[in-house]
């Protein structure tokens, strides 16, 4: 499947629910979103059902995010249903960490291929203050339990924030210590991530070498995103960059994003796209809900262009649907 300027999209993030359990600063505010029914939000099947409709038209791999995923019940039997269906190849997951632990062991079995942990920094305090809650021993736990799961690839997504008590070359640390990637997000100025300041590639890259050593990029592909990579040496891991703003990437943009509520976005900046849902609840053929992400598909804007009247209207509580 492309879109009209020739990129090809086999990637889709889709939002299974739009509550979280955390309230982190530059995602939502301290109240929280207002949240919609259960009515409002796609049931299990129909999410299966609009992704036979994917899978048919070339996507090849699908992210489940959130708000946060897991606090949404059965959420491995949804997996299960999406690792089966023909033409699909992987299904992962990010995850706040907070009930990772418990639910590791279900999403193993049920084929889970990959874990995208949100971590942005170890200082208890300091996540309390970003997160509006407590709770880091958890989100630690849950990344230890993890670490039994070999089979199951981890990363750890880090968005800096411009404060120094962040300390977010101790997340580093996690790759040089263990088989994990650690993948730095910057700050994108979208809804409440206004208001911090955006550490850019340049920056980071420079206090890493400055404690770590010189680095080599890293040619190989790790993921389905943007994200490029970094060796550096002793690390069993790699670090990462998502760079939206000093290293913009749309030109080779993969994915488009589905919300809780059936909205197809094909891109995080903009409020246009189309309502699958409507279309499914009022018993659309498979071939027109074909149609009708081909159409989206086909007019994905080219670029993001942040600054513009546009993105004062995106959500406030996307910046978690960033990282790839």
């Amino acid at each position: 499947m492309f879109d009209k300027y020739g990129r090809e999209i086999d990637y889709i993030r889709i939002s299974v629910t739009d509550r979280c359990n955390l309230r982190c600063l530059y995602c939502m505010p301290e109240e929280g979103v207002s949240m919609v029914s259960h009515e409002e939000i796609l049931s299990y099947d129909e999410i299966v059902t609009l992704a036979e409709v994917f899978a048919s038209l070339g996507i090849r791999k699908i992210k489940l995010t959130g708000g946060e995923p897991l606090v949404r019940r059965d959420l491995p039997w949804l997996v299960k249903k999406l690792k089966v269906l023909p033409g699909i190849e992987k299904v992962t997951l990010t995850t706040n960490g907070l009930f990772l632990k418990e639910a590791l062991g279900e999403l193993g079995e049920a084929g889970i291929d990959g874990i995208n942990l949100s971590l942005d920094t170890l200082n208890p305090e300091v996540f309390a203050e970003i997160t509006r809650r407590r709770g880091l021993d958890k989100v630690l736990e849950g990344f230890y339990e993890a670490l039994k799961y070999p089979e199951i690839p981890l990363k750890i997504n880090c968005v800096p924030l411009g404060r120094e008590d962040q300390e977010v070359l101790e997340i580093a640390e996690l790759a040089r210590h263990y088989p994990v990637h650690v993948r730095y997000i910057e700050m994108m100025p979208i809804g409440l991530g206004r208001q911090f300041r955006s550490v850019g590639e340049e920056e980071l890259l420079k206090q890493l070498r400055e404690k770590y050593g010189t680095p080599s990029p890293c040619q190989e592909k790790l993921g389905n995103g943007p994200a490029h990579y970094y060796s550096f040496p002793g690390f069993f891991g790699k670090i990462g960059f998502i760079s939206a703003l000093s290293h913009k990437f749309c030109g080779s943009c993969n994915r488009v994003r589905l919300t809780s509520q059936g909205f197809l976005k094909t891109c995080l900046q903009y409020e246009t796209g189309t309502d699958l849902r409507k279309l499914l609840r009022e018993g659309a053929s498979q071939e027109t809900l074909k149609r009708a992400v081909e159409q989206a598909v086909r007019d994905k804007p080219q670029s993001h262009r942040f600054g513009e009247k546009d993105t004062g209207e995106v959500e406030t509580h996307m910046m978690s649907q960033i990282g790839g």
